[in-house]
């Protein structure tokens, strides 16, 4: 039988009551092989559960031959349907509801799209895959209004990319409240000892040139490589991209080529890389 359908017995029942339901909504579907509403019904059940596989568990229960548990849920009529959650009935139908009312039934229990890319984005950090995790939090952040859960999740993933400047800026308008999340303060001293590690001298050297002469190209250039060199990478992108105003073949296209290679090194879908990839189409075209 698939994944997410399982017949009930007694050998699984606890389990399934008290282990699955902590992992996902079960349905607990109370049918017999002479009841008409029953087979009705049942397609339906298993459809949403294929549907929502990992998220769903139906849970098949033979009243014939299941009568203790039958009994001790208190059913009456065939078919019933129970939605377990973390170990309780949540909700109940019974007789064979059409798919839109089973639906918005089970939809209040069921992760929401945000939740799921998140998911998925932890799987994915857990693997030590940050490059894939991070478009998925970003994803995830914009659907969910910016939990702060999720912001934390950026924020780690940012921080394992050596991207603590982005890392800094997601978390930089956090309420009092938010910087008692446990996470917090871990990762603040992460960015902080970066931070150090990415402000060398021969970066404040260049950075005191610059800000004497704001209009050198070569000093700009100098100070964006060096930038991509410690993960300072919108800063880097930043001033190269002024470069390429003043000229967009400087170093015989040096330049571009080295602000197309900091771009290469950002994950798959990353706003940042949309961001200044369209300000360079703007400049070629």
């Amino acid at each position: 039988m698939q994944s997410h359908v399982v017949d009930v017995t007694q050998e699984n029942f606890q389990h399934i009551m008290f282990e699955e339901s902590k992992q996902r909504l079960v349905l607990l579907d109370f049918w017999a092989d002479w009841c008409a509403p029953c087979k009705a019904l049942g397609p339906i059940l298993e459809k949403l559960a294929a549907e929502y596989d990992g998220q769903l568990l139906l849970a098949k229960v033979n009243a014939d031959e299941q009568q203790a548990i039958t009994a001790n849920f208190g059913v009456q009529s065939l078919p019933t349907v129970a939605l377990i959650k973390d170990g309780q009935p949540v909700d109940a139908f019974q007789g064979a509801e059409p798919e839109s009312v089973i639906r918005e039934k089970i939809a209040p229990f069921l992760p929401s799209e945000w939740q799921l890319k998140a998911q998925a984005a932890q799987q994915l950090m857990e693997q030590q895959d940050f490059q894939k995790a991070l478009p998925l939090l970003l994803e995830a952040y914009t659907l969910s209004e910016e939990v702060f859960e999720v912001a934390i999740l950026i924020a780690e993933c940012y921080v394992s990319l050596k991207r603590w400047s982005e890392a800094e800026a997601v978390l930089s308008e956090a309420s009092l409240e938010q910087k008692l999340h446990p996470s917090y303060e871990p990762i603040m001293a992460k960015i902080e000892l970066m931070k150090e590690a990415a402000d060398t001298p021969e970066l404040r050297e260049l950075q005191a040139k610059l800000e004497t002469d704001p209009e050198n190209t070569e000093l700009k250039y100098e100070l964006g490589v060096q930038y991509s060199q410690v993960e300072r990478v919108e800063e880097a992108l930043e001033l190269l991209l002024d470069v390429l105003k003043a000229d967009i073949n400087y170093l015989d296209g040096g330049a571009k080529k080295i602000f197309l290679d900091v771009i290469s090194g950002l994950p798959a879908g990353d706003a940042l890389a949309a961001r200044y990839q369209r300000k360079l189409f703007t400049l070629l075209y």
